[in-house]
Formats: C-alpha cells, sequence, structure tokens
C-alpha cells in the first residue's frame, strides 16, 4: 500500500488549541499541511495558530464546542470553503474524571461521555463525504483505557472502548471509499489533561495523578501519529506502558487487572 501524502493536504484537529492536539497541529503544518484547529479554548486556539503561521503555512481556528453537532458542521463547512477539501480528520478533543464510580454524580460520567465519544461521532458525521471524495483519512485518539479497565476512570474507559467499537465498524463501512481509520493509543502523555480531570461531583479532581511508567511528550506522540496516518496504519499502540497492557490484558486479564489496580490504588478514596 502507498504511502500517504501529507503536503498540500487539508488536516483538522480537534482540541488542537492546546496539549496533545497542539503537538500534532504543529507536526502536521511542518509537514505541509493546510490546519483547520477546533477547540472551545479561544485564548488556545489564537495562540496555536500564530505559531502555525510563523511557520508560513495556512491556518482556520474555529471555536467549536464538539458536543455541538450543529457547531461540528459549521467547522467542517469552514474548512472546505476556505482550503477547498479535508483530507484528515483527527479526533482529539477529550476530557477525563478521576473518582470512584459509587462516588461519582452520573452526570460527570455523561459529560465524559458526550465530548469523547459523541464529540468524535459529530464531527466524523460532519466530514465523512468530504473525507471520502478526498480518499482521506480519520484518526481517533484513545488511550489504554480503551482497551482495558482502568480503575477510578470507569467513565473514561466507558467513552474509549465505546470510540474503539465504533471506529472499528466505521472502518468496515468505508474501506471501499478508501478512507483509512487509525485508533492511537498512548499510555499517559506529559499534558494538562491530568489538571483538567474531573473529580466525582464533576468540579476539578483534588489528588493528583497517579502514573504508570515514564510520561509521554506530546510532541514524541505527535510524531508517531504524523508517521502512522503516512503508513495508513489502523492501530498504533505508543509508549512500552501501552504494549505492555495490551498484551498481559489479553493473555493474562486478571493478571492484569490486579497488577493495575495495585499499581493505581492511589487514584480511589481512602477510608
Amino acid at each position: 500500500m502507498s504511502r500517504r501524502q501529507i503536503a498540500g493536504t487539508t488536516v483538522l484537529v480537534s482540541g488542537g488549541g492546546g496539549g496533545l492536539g497542539r503537538a500534532i497541529a504543529l507536526r502536521f503544518a511542518a509537514g505541509g499541511a493546510n490546519v483547520v484547529l477546533v477547540d472551545v479554548d479561544v485564548t488556545g486556539l489564537r495562540s496555536v495558530q500564530a505559531q502555525i503561521e510563523d511557520l508560513g503555512v495556512r491556518c482556520l481556528a474555529c471555536h467549536c464546542d464538539v458536543t455541538d453537532a450543529a457547531a461540528c458542521a459549521r467547522a467542517v463547512r469552514g474548512a472546505v470553503e476556505t482550503f477547498g477539501r479535508l483530507d484528515v480528520l483527527i479526533n482529539n478533543a477529550g476530557i477525563s474524571h478521576r473518582s470512584a464510580f459509587a462516588a461519582t454524580e452520573p452526570a460527570v460520567l455523561r459529560r465524559v461521555m458526550e465530548v469523547n465519544y459523541f464529540g468524535a461521532m459529530n464531527l466524523t458525521h460532519a466530514a465523512l463525504a468530504h473525507l471520502g471524495r478526498a480518499r482521506g483519512a480519520i484518526v481517533a485518539i484513545s488511550s489504554v483505557a480503551g482497551f482495558c479497565p482502568l480503575i477510578a476512570r470507569t467513565g473514561y474507559a466507558a467513552a474509549k472502548h465505546a470510540m474503539h467499537g465504533f471506529f472499528e465498524s466505521l472502518r468496515s463501512e468505508v474501506a471501499d471509499e478508501g478512507i483509512d481509520v487509525m485508533l492511537v493509543c498512548p499510555s499517559f502523555i506529559a499534558t494538562q489533561i491530568d489538571r483538567h480531570a474531573l473529580g466525582a461531583d464533576g468540579g476539578p479532581v483534588s489528588h493528583a495523578q497517579v502514573t504508570v511508567g515514564q510520561r509521554l511528550t506530546p510532541q514524541a506522540v505527535a510524531e508517531r501519529i504524523f508517521a502512522g496516518v503516512q503508513r495508513r496504519r489502523r492501530l498504533l499502540l505508543i509508549g512500552r506502558t501501552a504494549w505492555q497492557a495490551w498484551w498481559v490484558s489479553r493473555l493474562a486479564p486478571a493478571l492484569y487487572e490486579r497488577l493495575m489496580a495495585r499499581r493505581l490504588r492511589g487514584e480511589m478514596p481512602q477510608p
């Protein structure tokens, strides 16, 4: 299969105003793509747009809440009107929570599902016809939580598992149109998502995140995603922790659960 060319294409990145989304947007801009940024953070959007334009690359910034299907449709329409095409959609926008299910307000889990799963679905639905015409690519930023259990993140894991079911099924529907679908599962990344995680009541979480392994840099993850799109990958496991979790959870699931719960027990409330 031939490598996908990035130069001259148009790439839309949700959650592009900071963190991993910023790193992804800058990497594709460096590769010669026009970039469309989607985010609710206006200040972040303007900052990243300026950085991309300083590279001599065209960039459109769209203030958009991905949970709003109409806003997603407007952002996609703006991308096509500005650049004439849409080649790659990167569903990166997401939020997390860190709280035991028994203590968590159900609305918190619904919010996580709305942003992580339905937000990706909204943008994909709006972009699909354009991606088909370009024989383009869809990237879904998932997590180790997309294929393994993760203590104190029942809502987050549910949303990421839902993304896997959705995008793996969608891949079979759009294969004949030449659209690639890639799921990306990194381990812990050094971004602000942990600081913005929701607590049990929907407010900011009060305790520091417990992690396993060394945190990945956003730039390293973005580089892998860029190469994965070029190589038309279906699944991208990024980081040693992600690879270990993938294999142990499949070969010895009960062992994986015990090890994971022991390492991340600090995320649970103490009696």
